[in-house]
């Protein structure tokens, strides 16, 4: 066995994601790259790792307890770094945090300043919609996650960021005159709906059903930046989070169209599981967090209330 630490960074990855593509667009390599070192790293073994059906990639049995034994490995290896750097007096590695969609026009703001004080930390953050999340979360996957809507069969804990505030918006073009008018207005203009599992798509169908409102044509995107992209292209309307809007709404390219009832508020809050056992890192984040958050609030999201 000759194998290298990046053929087990490389193979592990691969098991997670089942994709050649999405395993080298996480590990920031090329496909070729990726397809190379899996046959690098298959080549040291008689039983294959993984097997191609159809166009779909599926791993052995076999090769999920070699991905796990290269987890373990990777681990220690890990572990070995953090406690160099501990020994140096540093704070070091790893934070997983798991963020909804739209949870990226958030989340950066609170990790800036904590990254740039304790450079040895290693970020680990995944973006998806809230099914996901949630179940990284319940499988205990990560430290932290963002969300806007509590899940409510897991035992957690949270910390109130900011307010979240959702908002029916068209773009400049949209003539729209009475708050009353919604019905009208969708009769003859298209829905804009996330993807299931999107927490915004949620709150958008509850609402939609609470005011039966019926709409001639929906349309269904896959991330809020789509959404926004078709709101700017007049492809229709769409009750979306004012977080990822400012400068459009600052532009007058979209604009927020007053209706019964909206807008919806909640609250970004970061959750951890509850009972969980935070490692000195995480602590050291949710400490900050606590410490910093009004600060971060009134200096990167003061321009909320303007809306």
């Amino acid at each position: 066995m000759n194998y290298t630490l990046h053929q087990l960074q490389v193979f592990l990855k691969i098991t997670q994601t089942l994709s050649i593509t999405k395993a080298s667009e996480e590990l920031h390599l090329t496909q070729p790259a990726v397809s190379i070192q899996l046959k690098n790293f298959q080549d040291q073994f008689e039983i294959p790792l993984t097997e191609v059906i159809g166009r779909k990639l599926y791993v052995t049995d076999f090769g999920k307890e070699i991905a796990i034994a290269a987890e373990n490995i990777l681990n220690e290896v890990y572990a070995i770094n953090y406690k160099t750097q501990s020994f140096r007096g540093k704070l070091s590695g790893r934070l997983k945090l798991s963020v909804v969609s739209t949870g990226k026009y958030v989340m950066p703001y609170y990790l800036g300043d904590f990254l740039k004080v304790n450079p040895e930390i290693e970020l680990e953050m995944d973006v998806t919609n809230k099914t996901k999340v949630v179940k990284s979360l319940k499988n205990n996957e990560v430290d932290f996650a963002l969300v806007s809507v509590i899940p409510r069969d897991l035992p957690i804990e949270s910390e109130v960021l900011i307010e979240n505030k959702l908002v029916l918006v068209g773009n400049s073009d949209v003539v729209y005159e009475s708050k009353n008018d919604f019905q009208h207005l969708v009769s003859n203009t298209p829905l804009l709906y996330r993807e299931v599992g999107s927490a915004t798509r949620l709150a958008m169908e509850s609402y939609i059903l609470k005011k039966k409102i019926h709409s001639k044509t929906t349309i269904q995107l896959t991330s809020n930046e789509a959404v926004k992209q078709s709101v700017l292209a007049g492809l229709g309307v769409s009750i979306m989070p004012i977080i990822g809007l400012k400068n459009e709404l600052d532009s007058g390219s979209i604009k927020i169209l007053e209706v019964e009832d909206l807008p919806i508020i909640t609250n970004w809050r970061l959750i951890w599981l509850k009972g969980k056992k935070l490692s000195p890192v995480a602590i050291a984040f949710l400490n900050y967090i606590r410490l910093e958050k009004e600060k971060i609030k009134s200096t990167k999201f003061s321009w909320i209330s303007n809306y």
